[in-house]
């Protein structure tokens, strides 16, 4: 599963933390300043999410790097591509009904009564700190990416792969900062039909990769050493 992946994910997603938070972006709060200081205020905030996406893979990808230690990379890799499929093909309302996160409500709570705290300080720390509490809010579309990133079977290739997926989610929430109406209806509403088909796209690389084909990039040999250690067989032939 190669890491740049994650941000084309997170890219074509971006329409889809447009509708989640969107409205968040929005009420920001604003200092009366220049237009870069705005713009530098915006950004922080983004970063913020971004760093919490990369904590969250660096504790999800030590995770699956004991699966790989473990010798089970393929097994992991196969089973995150099948979750990923799973939560992108059933429909959000029966997924709730099925897994009813209580527990992930009473944490949104939480942050929120943080947040009314934080909104009314538009210093940088208060907008970074946003975006840090942003990032944990309950996603579907993160734990995609959470599961791709556990999928690495490494805590520093995970913690890469959710920054790029934070930063992919970036340049468009930026946009919506400055000119909310060149963002229609219409177009988030296309671009939300193609998010469906990008995760199943994520999800079959990963089960691809867990596979173990023999396929240079896409599904290279994964195999295990005289010392019990799992080796990549990226692009060197068999016979060398």
């Amino acid at each position: 599963m190669e890491v740049w992946s994650a941000f084309l994910f997170g890219l074509l997603g971006s329409f889809h933390c447009i509708g989640m938070c969107g409205p968040i972006v929005l009420a920001l709060p604003v200092a009366k300043t220049s237009k870069f200081k705005y713009f530098l205020s915006r950004l922080v905030y983004n970063l913020g999410r971004v760093v919490t996406y990369a904590a969250m893979g660096f504790v999800i990808g030590s995770i699956g790097e004991q699966f790989s230690l473990a010798g089970y990379q393929n097994v992991l890799s196969v089973s995150m591509g099948v979750l990923i499929l799973i939560m992108v093909l059933i429909p959000t309302g029966i997924f709730a009904k099925l897994f009813p996160f209580k527990v992930f409500t009473k944490f949104s709570t939480k942050i929120k009564q943080y947040w009314g705290i934080l909104f009314k300080d538009s210093s940088i720390a208060s907008l970074f700190l946003i975006g840090v509490l942003n990032g944990f809010l309950p996603c579907g579309f993160v734990y995609i990416a959470l599961a791709g990133a556990a999928s690495t079977g490494s805590m520093i290739t995970g913690s890469l792969y959710m920054a790029l997926f934070g930063l992919g989610t970036l340049p468009l929430l930026l946009v919506l900062s400055f000119a909310t109406g060149l963002i229609t209806g219409r177009v988030k509403k296309t671009f939300n039909k193609l998010i469906p088909i990008g995760g199943v796209i994520i999800a079959l690389l990963i089960i691809l990769r867990g596979l173990s084909l023999g396929i240079p990039y896409l599904s290279p040999q994964i195999v295990i050493d005289q010392a019990g250690e799992q080796k990549v067989e990226c692009c060197h032939p068999a016979d060398e």
